[in-house]
């Protein structure tokens, strides 16, 4: 019931998504200004994040004894009274049956109401704490630090502001039917079916708050996210392993670069070579077979196996082919393989 009621209040009061509403009564004195707290992320499934309280200050997990300067201001923020209902069937009723543990049988509404009055806002001195900060550091061998810090979804909080009551207040609950163009009334008599509830808490309870995340150095320092684009945690130590790995895929990544401009380069001078010799609009015909110039055999008779070209074999594609030239050597071997077309040509005109 008071986890429904201060949800129901941040939603109305807003304050930009900052406040948090508090999950529980019992744990209410925990979230006062300069409180530590655990904010954790749940499983992808639940985009919203858990807020965990924690018994300590944020002077708690400093080095040295002294005490934080910072003030906190306070001031009236609103009356606030509501009166809803909520149907059964919603999500919102779900939690609230849960919640307050009433009889709902035959029932398919909720009605809550929630008298608050004078609520307050204290808040820390922001400006006077950054100030502060600059000269402390943080305790690694705190209990809190090294929970926190071996947890990757953990980010530590300190409470920045926080929403009071003023007064004792009270929360009721009524299962009934709704009707028509008609809204529930409290009645004050007891209902001896068990279908009301109702609760009072003293004043000065905490209903809502609000953090700035803690980003922590490996040397200690720290810094409060004050906006929403900073996030906090800890500042991770590269580790040997780590390190190798990047090493190796930076000198993986620049063989492959050259290994690229080798291919592009040779590319580029094929490319050259044909568009050179498709401008002369050659074939078969053009393949000079005059007394003493170099002639185009087929290898395979000659027991040399089909193999790529020594021209357009270099690129991309590897083409081969069966012809050559026993002419020419190349790399120890005593022939050349060569395409018949274009090849063959383009290959002499260069060596000439």
């Amino acid at each position: 019931m008071f986890a429904a009621a201060t949800k129901s209040f941040v939603k109305q009061v807003g304050d930009g998504g900052r406040l948090v509403p508090v999950p529980s009564l019992s744990e209410a004195d925990k979230y006062q200004p300069l409180s530590l707290v655990v904010k954790k992320k749940r499983c992808f499934l639940f985009p919203r994040y858990k807020f965990t309280s924690t018994p300590f200050i944020l002077k708690d997990i400093l080095l040295g004894d002294r005490e934080i300067s910072a003030g906190i201001s306070s001031y009236q923020l609103l009356n606030y009274e509501d009166e809803s209902d909520v149907s059964l069937y919603g999500r919102r009723g779900n939690h609230i049956v849960n919640d307050v543990g009433i009889n709902i049988t035959g029932s398919d509404s909720v009605a809550v109401k929630a008298s608050f009055g004078v609520v307050t806002k204290h808040e820390v001195e922001v400006s006077t704490l950054l100030k502060e900060i600059t000269t402390r550091k943080i305790n690694f061998d705190h209990s809190l630090i090294r929970q926190t810090r071996s947890s990757r979804k953990a980010v530590l909080c300190v409470v920045m502001e926080s929403i009071r009551t003023t007064r004792q207040c009270s929360l009721s609950v009524h299962a009934g039917i709704r009707r028509e163009a008609m809204r529930f009334h409290f009645m004050d008599e007891q209902n001896p079916k068990g279908r009301d509830k109702a609760i009072v808490f003293p004043a000065h309870t905490t209903i809502a708050f609000s953090v700035f995340e803690l980003f922590i150095y490996l040397d200690g320092a720290f810094d409060l996210c004050v906006t929403s684009v900073s996030k906090g945690g800890f500042e991770r130590e590269e580790t040997p392993t780590f390190g190798l790995l990047y090493r190796l895929r930076n000198i993986l990544f620049e063989r492959n670069r050259r290994v690229m401009d080798t291919i592009s380069r040779s590319q580029l001078y094929l490319d050259d070579l044909f568009s050179d010799y498709s401008d002369k609009h050659l074939s078969m015909t053009d393949i000079s077979l005059k007394e003493g110039t170099h002639i185009r055999v087929n290898l395979l008779n000659h027991n040399i196996p089909k193999g790529p070209c020594i021209l357009c074999g270099m690129g991309n594609f590897k083409r081969e082919t069966v012809y050559g030239c026993f002419q020419c050597s190349v790399d120890g071997h005593k022939y050349v393989r060569l395409h018949a077309v274009p090849c063959f040509d383009v290959w002499h005109k260069r060596m000439k």
